[in-house]
Formats: structure tokens, C-alpha cells, sequence
């Protein structure tokens, strides 16, 4: 079912949905509301003549004057009228384009307030050479449907069609995806349809959006499997292939999918996948969606033959839960699960450290094995917004530890054959803190969001003193400050990544299969020895996790190259200890927290 303001050559066909209303009248501008007939279905239809960039709001029952819950663009925020979009106005040169195979993927998450000091998509568009020149091939764009105020994390969503007006006009998003394709870099959008922000959302008033037999923190689940669901999944469905279709974006990250309550027999991410797959066949090129999940699930990924949801790929939390809390120490909250050298070889090795085992954090059992899943069919990262901005005071990883574990951690994260995500400015240790910030209008709102972040904070006793979300300087301190990419060890680091991420990609990480995978815990659990043999041959990494040099023993059927070291001088180390190449019964000697990577090829 088609749903919003559809215009086309000076004719616009409007569509809402709402079943309980007695009346539906469509108000144009300064026009005088006119009559919408219901069909059997209570979608409330009007053509109509009208130019593009009129604005517009439903009133239903007469008096109830509201704006499209179907907008496209809120030009005057959540509360004011809806614009009519013409669509076709847009000229793409971007046919040629392909997309990126998922398991090729190096992704950029990235927010689009904070990323430039413009703080829209023109800033971005800005700054894609230099992503290029990086090697990233994916940005994954945290969510622009219209929010609130000015400035928001962007879950605070109310208009899941409508581009957030402060980033830029329609024509600029779709400009910056333009220009994204012709540089070779894919477009993952951040999407929310697990819940709706709670300023400026009108759904209810137009129908049952929302049903009381679920529960989630926001409150009231949205209705996916009540009486009138069949319309909200649409609702949500049309959604995602409109992002698909309109702006050619090449993947949908579902944000927190374990929030999304169904007991259909058909659950709504199995309909949404196959909605999608059947607008890719329709437009001849892969579309992918991605699942943000922390229920170690691989029902999420697996196929529908073996009752899955058959999504093309999933978060794994688990691998930084490990790197993170052994780095820093941490052990509050949710990091109580982790903190051992064996849990980082175990999320490389098996993807989830939780696989049907207790977690002493939830008190149960959590997880399920992946042992029969691709490798690439998880991406993992050292950091992203939910771990700095859920964090007290917004502590990117490199404020936490020092360079030499800064590096380490990235090593580990990328010379793995798992699709790595990059959180901006970590590539260069970004000084700045990513803060948590909204722009709501509702008072009691604005209080209701500091008490619970506080709230949030105890499990892992950060102290009362948390700067405000609401205040303009809590953003404006979130900031990327890319100069810094000129400087010592910050220009370091990001020379780092970026041979990091052209080792990734000439010696086929992407192509390593389960069980060409090796990983070996030794030196009293002070080392790991990851093993990959793929379609370029072997390959060894070795890390030293502790704080003292180590030796170790590695054992190679062929010679090997040093490709790699961390240690090296060109990287802010401490000089390179270990040998330029190995081969059976060779010893190594690697620096406190150093790494080295070894293949065929030149040294």
C-alpha cells in the first residue's frame, strides 16, 4: 500500500491511514480543506492537482489538524505542515553503479551534526575523498529521519520517511549518495523501527501504532502483531524501500532489533527482508539489511529453511565488550561478562563468547553458536556511538588507554575476517568526547531525559556529574576536529588504519571461510595467534596482550614475510624486535601490547 503525498507532473495522490476516523480532510497551503474518501482498508486517498513544495496537514474528524505521519519533509520541524516533494527532480548519474558486496565491506559510522563543522550532508559530501583516501568503502549514516529540535543522536525519530530538516534539503541527500557512488563508497542509513520519539509523534491520532501487549523501555511496543498490524508493518515496510528506492541508499542498519516484539507466525523482519529482496530483484542490484541485535541470535541471520529471518548480517557486541573491558579494566555493567585475554580469542574465533553459555551480567544463559555462519556475516568494532555517547562523559577509546593499546585494538579489529565498522574520528584518536545531546521543546521531556541518563549510568558508577543533553555546547563539544589528522601521532594513527585497511583488502580477509580459521591462545593467555588461510594463501598475526615483551613460538609450513608491525617507529612504537620472516619452530619476540602480521609477499 502506497502511503504520503505522491506527486507526479503536477499531480499529487495523497494516502493516509487511519481506521477510526469518521472524516478525513486534506488542507493545502491557504486552500480550503477538501473531502478524502476511505477505501476498504481505511486508507483515506485524494488526487489532486497542486504544485510541488506546497505544504500541507490532515485534519481528521473535521477539527484535528496534523501533519502527514507518511511526510517526506517537515520543513518547519515535527509540528509544522508536511511539503509535497517532487521526486523526479532529481537527476542521478549513478546507473552504473554496482555496490559494495557485503563482505567487503569497511564501514564509517559517522553522524552527520558532528562529522563536519557544517553539521549537514553538504559536510560530508566535503569530506569523501578523505574517506576514500582512507580506504573506506560503506558510510553508515546514524538516522535522519526528523527528530525534534535541531540536534539529536537522530533515535529520537518521528517521521520515518522525512530527511531531518536542519541536515539539508531532500536534493542534498540525495546529492551526497551521488557523490558517494561515484567515489566507490556504499551508503548504509541507520533506520529505527523498533519505536517512534516521543515529541512530535502523531501516529496515534491517526490509528493503532502502538499496542499495550509489549513492552519496551520507551514504553508501549510499536503494533506489529495486534488487531490493524497488517497496516503498521506496512507502514514501516514502505519505509525502508522508500530509503531503498528514492535514494538509492545500498543498506538498511536496523537499530535494535531484540526491541522489536512479534509473536506473528510471519515475524516482521522475515516480511521486511523479503520485501527488500523483492524490490533488489525489481531494481537489479543488491540491497542489504543489517541487524542491530545483542541477543547473540542467529536466528536474525540464518536462512527461512531453518526458521531464520534470513537478514544479511548482525552486530556482535561481544568482540568489543572483550577488547574493551580487557584494555581499560572495566567491569561495571555490562562489561561484569567479560575481561579475560580468552574471551577476545574466543570472539574470533567463534564470533559470540556468549553461545548458550550463563552470563553472570543477565543471570542466564545467553547466546547461540554461529559455528555454521559466515564469518562476514558479523561486523564488529572497537567503538561506535552507543560505546562513547553511552558513557558518562563521551570517552572515545583512545582517552581510555594508551597508544600502544590503541593500536592494538585496531589490529585486532581489522587483520580479522569480520567486516570491520570504524567509528568516526577514531582513525586519528579524536580528542573530542561524542556526548549525548537532544533539542526537545517539552520541558518535562528535557527532565525526564537527564534523570535517565542518570539512571542508565549506575550500573556503572560514573558519578552524578554528567554534562546536560539538552544544552547546545554538549553538541557542539561532540564536534570531529579533523585537523588533528596533521599531527604526530595522531597523523600516525591514521597511516596506521590506512595500511591497516590495504593489508585487509590485498590479502583477502573477506574470503576466509570458518574453518580456515585458526586462533591459539598461548604464553599463559598473554598471546594470540590468528591463522587465516583463504584464496591468498596463509596468513599469521600475532598480539601480545600483556605490558611486557614476550617470546613465542610459531609454527609455519611455508615462509612467511613480515608485512606488519606495530612497533615500528613509522607508527610512534618502540622499535621492531621481531623477525622478518618465519617458518617452522620460528621464535618471535613482540613488544607490550605490539602486533605483527606475516604472509607471503614482499617484506
Amino acid at each position: 500500500m502506497r502511503i504520503g503525498a505522491n506527486f507526479y507532473e503536477g499531480k499529487c495522490e495523497f494516502s493516509v491511514w487511519s481506521p477510526f476516523a469518521e472524516s478525513m480532510m486534506l488542507k493545502i497551503d491557504n486552500e480550503a480543506p477538501v473531502k478524502m474518501e476511505a477505501d476498504k482498508n481505511n486508507y483515506w486517498r485524494l488526487t489532486k492537482e497542486v504544485s510541488a513544495g506546497s505544504k500541507y496537514f490532515y485534519l481528521i474528524n473535521g477539527n484535528n489538524q496534523k501533519p502527514d505521519p507518511a511526510s517526506y519533509y517537515q520543513p518547519d520541524g515535527v509540528h509544522g505542515a508536511s511539503e509535497i516533494i517532487d521526486h523526479n527532480s532529481f537527476k542521478w548519474t549513478d546507473r552504473s553503479w554496482k555496490g559494495i558486496p557485503l563482505k567487503e565491506m569497511i564501514i564509517y559510522e559517522l553522524h552527520t551534526g558532528t562529522f563536519s563543522r557544517n553539521g549537514n550532508f553538504k559536510g560530508i559530501a566535503d569530506k569523501l575523498d578523505y574517506l576514500a583516501d582512507l580506504g573506506i568503502n560503506m558510510i553508515e549514516i546514524m538516522p535522519v529521519a526528523q527528530f525534534p529540535g535541531s540536534r539529536n543522536w537522530g533515535y529520537d525519530g518521528v517521521y520515518p520517511f522525512a530527511v531531518h530538516n536542519s541536515y539539508g534539503t531532500i536534493d542534498d541527500f540525495k546529492d551526497l549518495i551521488n557523490k558517494c557512488h561515484k567515489k566507490n563508497i556504499g551508503v548504509i542509513l541507520d533506520v529505527v523501527y523498533n519505536h517512534l520519539g516521543p515529541e512530535g509523534n502523531y501516529t496515534t491520532q491517526y490509528g493503532p501504532y502502538f499496542t499495550s501487549w509489549h513492552k519496551t523501555e520507551w514504553g508501549d511496543a510499536l503494533n506489529f502483531d495486534n488487531a490493524y498490524s497488517d497496516h503498521v508493518r506496512n507502514y514501516f515496510i514502505e519505509s525502508a524501500v522508500y530509503w531503498l528506492k528514492v535514494f538509492h541508499i545500498d543498506a538498511l542498519r536496523l537499530d535494535a532489533v531484540h526491541s522489536i516484539f512479534d509473536m506473528s507466525a510471519k515475524h516482521f523482519l522475515q516480511e521486511l527482508k523479503e520485501r527488500v529482496n523483492e524490490f533488489a530483484e525489481e531494481d537489479g542490484r543488491e540491497r542489504y539489511l543489517i541487524a542491530e541485535s545483542d541477543m547473540n541470535d542467529i536466528k536474525i541471520i540464518n536462512d527461512k529453511n531453518k526458521g531464520g529471518y534470513n537478514l544479511d548480517a548482525q552486530w556482535s557486541d561481544d568482540f568489543h565488550h572483550s577488547v574493551h573491558s580487557y584494555l581499560t579494566g572495566e567491569r561495571n555493567g555490562y562489561y561484569e561478562d567479560f575481561g579475560k585475554a580468552a574471551d577476545i580469542a574466543k570472539a574470533l574465533k567463534d564470533t559470540f563468547v556468549y553461545s548458550g553459555n550463563y552470563s553472570s551480567y543477565r543471570k542466564r544463559k545467553h547466546g547461540s553458536s554461529v559455528k555454521e555462519i559466515d564469518l562476514q556475516k558479523f561486523v564488529i568494532c572497537i567503538q561506535n556511538h552507543d560505546q562513547a555517547g553511552n558513557r558518562a562523559q563521551g570517552e572515545r577509546l583512545s582517552k581510555l588507554i594508551e597508544f600502544e593499546k590503541v593500536k592494538l585494538a585496531a589490529g585486532l579489529m581489522l587483520l580479522s575476517p569480520y567486516i570491520p565498522l570504524i567509528f568516526m574520528g577514531e582513525e586519528y584518536a579524536e580528542e573530542a568526547p561524542f556526548l549525548y545531546f537532544v533539542n526537545h521543546q517539552d520541558e518535562k521531556l528535557v527532565e525526564a531525559v537527564r534523570k535517565g541518563r542518570l539512571e542508565e549510568f549506575k550500573a556503572f558508577k560514573w558519578g552524578d556529574e554528567i554534562p546536560d543533553p539538552q544544552s547546545e555546547e554538549t553538541f557542539l563539544k561532540s564536534k570531529l576536529n579533523h585537523h588533528l589528522k596533521e599531527k604526530g601521532k595522531h597523523n600516525a594513527l591514521f597511516n596506521f588504519y590506512k595500511r591497516l585497511i590495504e593489508i585487509r583488502k590485498k590479502y583477502s580477509f573477506s574470503e576466509t571461510k570458518r574453518d580456515e580459521l585458526n586462533v591459539d591462545l598461548l604464553n599463559d593467555e598473554k598471546i594470540i595467534v590468528m591463522k587465516q588461510l583463504n584464496s591468498y594463501g596463509n596468513t599469521i598475526s600475532c598480539f601480545n596482550l600483556s605490558d611486557e615483551k614476550q617470546v613465542v613460538e610459531i609454527n609455519s609450513d611455508e615462509t612467511l614475510n613480515k608485512i606488519f608491525d606495530s612497533s615500528s617507529r613509522q607508527w610512534c612504537g618502540q622499535g621492531e624486535i621481531s623477525n622478518n620472516e618465519i617458518n617452522n619452530n620460528s621464535k618471535i619476540e613482540l613488544r607490550r601490547f605490539g602486533f605483527t602480521f606475516y604472509a607471503k609477499g614482499e617484506e
